[in-house]
């Protein structure tokens, strides 16, 4: 038996792919020890981790107080919240042996840590991955038109906080790809190589083991024999950027007068009540569970967050993707290019056009094929089964 430090933090999108990891480690023995906030303890407990916690609100004021506007300023908050967690989690484990080291792909410290504590280390890559290549393709247009004065002094802020770490720290900071993708000499990525934008690219060091679905571990209550005999479009916007008002109405507006069942999500931050009045056709709740409602789905409308995304092409089921930010509106364009549904913008949307395009995709046969081919792929993919298969050959030769 190891015992195995899981650092992740950030939205359910980046932890909820790990829980069937967590548990299939300690299925097989391993002792697990997942830092991560609050507001994830429970899920990760019943998982059968210990769990240590550090202070969110801080982390979360710190990683902004780098600025929103460009990526490196990104950076740079990423690198400010290393004064917030790296001694909350040093104490916590303070005495502790651990034979390795799994963190989140993009929390910023998790590289930092495996230095410190001198650990082999894995990523976890819940979104696509990058290489240091391609993660500089995509930085070099986001600072082309950046004019000096401004991107100066956020170079200058990078420089004096890496200087900063590494004497603190004694660890080495080369690059704004290690702050921000934290490479390690061994990475899981939750999707397949098909999925995978340029995916031949990557070497044997990236394990591409599918989406990791698992049970969510909640104690909420769905009636689902209000849909197991309709095949509803499901909506969802997700955890993060579910706050829609007008859009949940707009959605009123483009299917309340059909024959479709639909059943939408709206988050823990929107009341009901303030939808107004709700059309006989629609199942609207706060929480939905997701993975157990997405086998009776024909649709999934989704803002196009990977988990969601690799959720409902797993179950074969054709997608309307709503981007709102972060790595979804590529992740809509890699659902066009396989064919397996279509990406709207937000800020442009009708309930016409809403409606047009549902109407679309439900009747053409090649985007339900497409989903049906992609789903095919990734259930042979292995998922949590295979990343912990991947996890025990990688400790072996460390």
């Amino acid at each position: 038996m190891a015992r195995v430090l899981f650092v992740s933090a950030g939205s359910e999108g980046h932890i909820n792919p790990t829980i069937g990891v967590v548990q299939e480690l300690v299925s097989r023995g391993e002792e697990v020890v997942y830092v991560t906030i609050e507001a994830f303890r429970e899920r990760m407990e019943k998982a059968g981790a210990s769990v240590r916690t550090f202070d969110d609100q801080k982390f979360i004021k710190a990683f902004i107080s780098g600025g929103r506007d460009y990526l490196l300023e990104r950076v740079n908050g990423l690198l400010l919240t290393a004064d917030i967690v790296i001694p909350s989690i040093l104490e916590q484990i303070k005495g502790e042996h651990f034979d390795y080291m799994i963190h989140d792909s993009m929390f910023g410290c998790g590289r930092l840590l495996a230095q410190i504590l001198k650990l082999p280390a894995i990523s976890s890559c819940t979104t696509f991955a990058q290489t240091k290549e391609s993660f500089d393709s995509m930085l070099k247009p986001s600072i082309a038109d950046v004019p000096a004065e401004i991107l100066r002094p956020i170079h200058d802020k990078f420089h004096k906080l890496t200087a900063t770490l590494q004497k603190q720290y004694d660890v080495e900071i080369h690059s704004p790809y290690e702050v921000f993708c934290n490479p390690a000499p061994f990475t899981i990525v939750y999707i397949t190589k098909e999925f995978q934008p340029d995916g031949e690219g990557f070497d044997e060091t990236y394990k591409f083991v599918g989406p990791s679905i698992s049970s969510r571990l909640t104690n909420e209550h769905f009636d689902f024999a209000a849909i197991r005999e309709t095949s509803p479009i499901y909506i969802s916007l997700g955890t993060v950027f579910n706050q829609a008002l007008d859009f949940y109405k707009l959605c009123f507006q483009a299917f309340g007068d059909t024959d479709h069942t639909i059943v939408m999500s709206v988050g823990n931050r929107t009341r009901i009540s303030d939808l107004g009045e709700i059309p006989n056709n629609f199942i609207v709740q706060n929480y939905v569970p997701q993975t157990e409602v997405l086998p009776y789905t024909k649709l999934f409308i989704t803002h196009g967050g990977m988990n969601s995304t690799n959720e409902g092409l797993y179950y074969g089921i054709p997608l309307l993707v709503l981007p709102q930010s972060a790595d979804q509106p590529l992740i809509a364009k890699q659902v066009e290019h396989i064919g397996a549904g279509i990406s709207l913008q937000m800020q442009s949307l009708t309930a016409s056009r809403l409606r047009e395009a549902a109407d679309q995709v439900l009747a053409g046969p090649s985007f339900r094929a497409a989903a049906e081919k992609i789903s095919d792929s990734l259930r042979k993919s292995g998922g949590y089964h295979q990343a912990v298969d991947e996890i025990f050959k990688f400790k072996q030769h460390v």
